[in-house]
């Protein structure tokens, strides 16, 4: 599948309707989902063939990308079921099979590496310090092939600082830097729409 066939696609799929603040809800937008999950398939063959999960999946972007890129079997994990529900029709309305389960991500109970590849969006931190760090390091705990995450650009020093030396991560690497595009969702927002500067890393574990 070519990248403007993927990104038109994701183009067309519901998103957050009453997003929720506390858990950070943005949608993750066609251009850069395609961009991802397209970099992880066809630079490092880590979806295509691969059983992935999508951490924090929302409405699920990320996780039907992979599914339309050949994975063999996909779970997207999100607490909210909101969420879930609009995730569940959006892959159905594009046929592809999503495995869902609810649950914190701090309560997975996913022991060992039993997942090819993590994919996600998680949340910055803004909201509940150090949120984004304990995706990191469930995902690299649980993914036996590589991690795909987005985390603000201002925050490089610290991902990569704590993904080698506390998560066990035997490499990190910026793929490359993003502009994430923030609407206006939430009553505090006083701009009709913001770019942030994300970096599209990807982690290896240790022994993978």
């Amino acid at each position: 599948m070519k990248l403007k066939q993927l990104e038109g696609l994701l183009g067309n799929l519901q998103q957050f309707s009453n997003p929720k603040v506390e858990l950070e809800q943005y949608p993750t937008g066609p251009h850069i989902a395609s961009r991802v999950l397209y970099t992880a398939e066809n630079s490092f063959g880590d979806v295509g063939d691969r059983v992935v999960a999508d951490f924090g999946c929302g409405c699920g972007t990320l996780g039907i990308a992979a599914a339309l890129l050949g994975a063999e079997h996909v779970v997207g994990v999100d607490v909210d079921s909101q969420s879930l529900e609009i995730a569940s029709a959006n892959a159905e309305e594009l046929e592809v099979e999503l495995n869902l389960v609810q649950c914190d991500l701090g309560n997975l109970d996913f022991r060992g590496q039993i997942v090819d590849t993590v994919v996600m969006n998680p949340p910055f931190g803004t909201r509940k310090k150090g949120v984004d760090m304990e995706f990191l390091r469930v995902a690299l705990a649980v993914a036996s092939q590589a991690v795909y995450s987005l985390h603000k650009t201002s925050t490089r020093e610290h991902v990569k600082r704590a993904a080698l030396r506390d998560f066990n991560a035997s490499s990190a690497e910026v793929l490359c830097e993003l502009r994430y595009d923030v609407p206006h969702l939430y009553k505090f927002h006083k701009k009709k729409e913001v770019d942030i500067a994300v970096d599209l890393w990807r982690f290896v574990p240790r022994g993978a």
